[in-house]
């Protein structure tokens, strides 16, 4: 008879989240939805992003609560000497703390790791960083200067344009999913070891992960040009390639009717698909004509190529294409506005865009979980108002007297 499974992956485990803006918050929010207790310690004042981009007065923002859905909140003054004792006791009780606080931070509070791997030997201490070691480390590193520095910005964009960003953050949330990877390993490791270690995750270092392509590319180049890259001419550097597949098989967005701005179907040319786009676009004896028959024939005008197909999907919407294009199952897919995708109900019926209960805001819509355990189910809760959790956690759960309380929050150390 099979055991009956864990209600959630990471039940029981303890997490002290000292995160705060994006990349922190973004992987102790995933740890929340693998069922770990996450519980976020804030000054008195709060995350700062609690007050930023705000669209409603009074309420959380947007930016902070669709990070820190999950979660508890308690707040903490770490500066002052009582507070500093009620910090050693949530990392005595805590399986994993994480912070992103700039470089040398937490030791100036008197919590280096040796001191807080005395407290609590067992504890996976996890911190996100701009930087490695090195002439960087003290920079302030933000979403898009990760972005610079880690290669995405460089090779990103058209080839007569400037440097551009990516939409997708990268920089802070891909930092939190990379942290998140090295927490879940730690912890496994702790079963067999007992013990605890640190996790270091550098901002710069992920994005590069993530742009491990264009480094593939760069050496690349030492043997001539990128055949698969619609750029003409080539340097000693991996150019920008506008909407280039990347990959060993071309792809390029091509405009759609009616021709407003994310009108646009992606489409990517298989050896397989030549002959039924062939077909589609009205021009099927380019399927046996030797200029255009084979992967190698096409290579040296790509752009022509995807000329031809866009003479032909600009007479169509983007979801007709899709439809024609998808019988024949030629890989692409329609290029999704925001508006498109907060009302797409393939996403809503996933639960990757949920909509939560606020007690400021209402309603308003998050995205959910990308992670889908068949026996680990954590339904999308709101992320929680500051300090809504203080006498859960410090009377209920470290045990200090109810009368405590005010006094601590009269002197500000809560």
């Amino acid at each position: 008879m099979s055991p009956t499974p864990q209600t959630t992956a990471l039940q029981g485990v303890r997490v002290l989240d000292m995160t705060h803006v994006q990349s922190g918050p973004s992987a102790t929010q995933i740890l929340a939805w693998l069922g770990a207790d996450v519980v976020k310690l804030e000054a008195p004042s709060g995350d700062i992003t609690r007050k930023q981009l705000s669209d409603i007065p009074d309420a959380d923002s947007l930016y902070f609560t669709m990070l820190n859905g999950n979660k508890r909140s308690i707040t903490l003054n770490t500066k002052s000497e009582r507070g500093k004792e009620i910090l050693t006791e949530l990392i005595r009780r805590s399986d994993v703390m994480v912070e992103n606080f700039a470089p040398g931070a937490v030791d100036r509070m008197g919590f280096t790791w040796e001191r807080i791997r005395e407290i609590n030997p067992r504890i996976i201490y996890a911190s996100i960083k701009g930087f490695g070691e090195g002439p960087y480390t003290d920079f302030k590193a933000y979403e898009v200067v990760a972005q610079a520095m880690g290669g995405s910005m460089s090779t990103t964009g058209f080839e007569d344009g400037p440097p551009l960003a990516s939409g997708a953050q990268i920089g802070d949330s891909g930092t939190g999913i990379h942290t998140v990877a090295g927490i879940l390993a730690a912890l496994f490791q702790r079963v067999t070891t007992g013990r605890g270690q640190r996790v270091n995750v550098a901002m710069q270092h992920a994005v590069l992960n993530l742009c491990r392509v264009k480094l593939r590319d760069q050496q690349r180049l030492a043997h001539g040009p990128l055949a698969e890259y619609p750029n003409e001419d080539f340097g000693d550097e991996v150019p920008r390639s506008g909407n280039a597949s990347g990959g060993g098989q071309p792809g390029w967005a091509v405009k759609c009717a009616p021709g407003g701005p994310n009108d646009y179907v992606y489409v990517i040319v298989q050896p397989v698909g030549w002959k039924p786009i062939s077909d589609l676009i009205g021009r099927p004896e380019l399927a046996e004509d030797p200029e255009w028959a084979t992967p190698r024939a096409r290579l040296p005008k790509l752009g022509k190529m995807f000329q031809l197909i866009e003479e032909w999907t600009s007479t169509l919407p983007k979801w007709d294409v899709l439809e024609q294009l998808n019988s024949h199952n030629i890989p692409c897919g329609p290029i999704l506005s925001t508006k498109e995708i907060i009302e797409d109900q393939s996403l809503i019926d996933n639960e990757i865009v949920v909509r939560v209960e606020h007690p400021q805001r209402g309603s308003y819509v998050t995205v959910g979980s990308p992670l889908n355990l068949s026996d680990s189910t954590v339904a999308v809760d709101r992320s929680p108002l500051l300090g809504e959790h203080n006498e859960d956690v410090y009377l209920g759960e470290l045990g200090l007297a109810p009368d405590e309380l005010p006094v601590l929050k009269a002197n500000g150390v809560i």
